[in-house]
């Protein structure tokens, strides 16, 4: 497996659909606003979160049970920032739309920025052939309310690609999350 390159990333984004929309270059600054950075990397893409957020709140004393997740514990908002409070965590979804590649793994970490203010993006995978805006979750680690911008950089995407195609692609296996366009809850 060998991680892809910039050249790369742009030759899929551009032939292939992989990322839509896509942003060659790194963006800082819009109308002279300093931003996170998004965009192409050395060897990754940053991706922006829109702006629909679902903030954790544990009003109703709800447990939180993957296999069963009550909507009522999130609160929806619309903005171009997100409050999260304090050690509690809030969902979004990235703006991008990925389609990836069959004999592609693609891994999704935390820009250094948000960790540095104890602001935690869960890492996870993009398996072969999955599709769809990328789920993304905030930890607020912190005793303090926290702040994420909509549609600046949020998180990096790696792309790893294998000599081989796997056997069976999460499209091959109807994965559960596939084509998802909104920020998706837990499904079992």
């Amino acid at each position: 497996m060998t991680i892809k390159s910039d050249r790369w990333i742009q030759h899929m984004a551009e032939t292939q659909d992989m990322i839509a929309p896509f942003e060659a270059g790194q963006v800082r600054t819009r109308d002279g606003e300093k931003l996170i950075s998004y965009g192409t990397s050395s060897y990754g893409y940053d991706v922006r979160c829109a702006d629909e957020f679902k903030v954790f709140t544990n009003i109703h004393s709800a447990v939180v049970d993957p296999k069963n997740f009550d909507e009522k514990s999130f609160v929806d908002i619309k903005s171009d920032v997100c409050i999260i409070p304090p050690n509690s965590f809030a969902l979004a979804r990235t703006v991008e739309y990925f389609k990836i590649p069959e004999d592609v793994l693609t891994i999704c970490l935390g820009k250094s920025t948000y960790a540095r203010c104890g602001i935690i993006v869960n890492v996870t995978p993009l398996e072969p052939e999955w599709e769809g805006h990328v789920t993304l979750e905030f930890s607020n680690t912190t005793n303090l309310p926290a702040k994420i911008y909509a549609n600046e950089g949020v998180a990096q995407m790696l792309f790893f690609q294998s000599d081989e195609r796997c056997l069976t692609t999460y499209r091959d296996r109807g994965g559960k999350y596939q084509g998802q366009t909104g920020v998706t809850l837990p499904k079992a």
